[in-house]
């Protein structure tokens, strides 16, 4: 019951983190000249989306998940 109730907690705070900050962003390193000892680079971001719905369902399947673990409990 315990284990329920942690894990409801720690979905309801991903939720919430996954519907402020929409989705975050990955660095690339790529290689742009290969001529012998000489190399050039160039860093490139990509943002992955999170999709609301995601970020929705794991609050509420944590809520859910909170309540099974508090009416246990009783």
């Amino acid at each position: 019951m315990r284990v329920t109730l942690t894990i409801g907690v720690v979905l309801v705070i991903l939720g919430v983190i996954g519907l402020v900050y929409e989705g975050f962003t990955v660095t690339h390193q790529k290689k742009v000249l290969d001529i012998g000892p000489i190399q050039a680079t160039k860093q490139e971001q990509e943002t992955i989306p999170i999709p609301p719905i995601v970020s929705w369902v794991a609050v509420g399947g944590g809520a859910i998940l909170i309540f099974a673990g508090l009416r246990r409990a009783t």
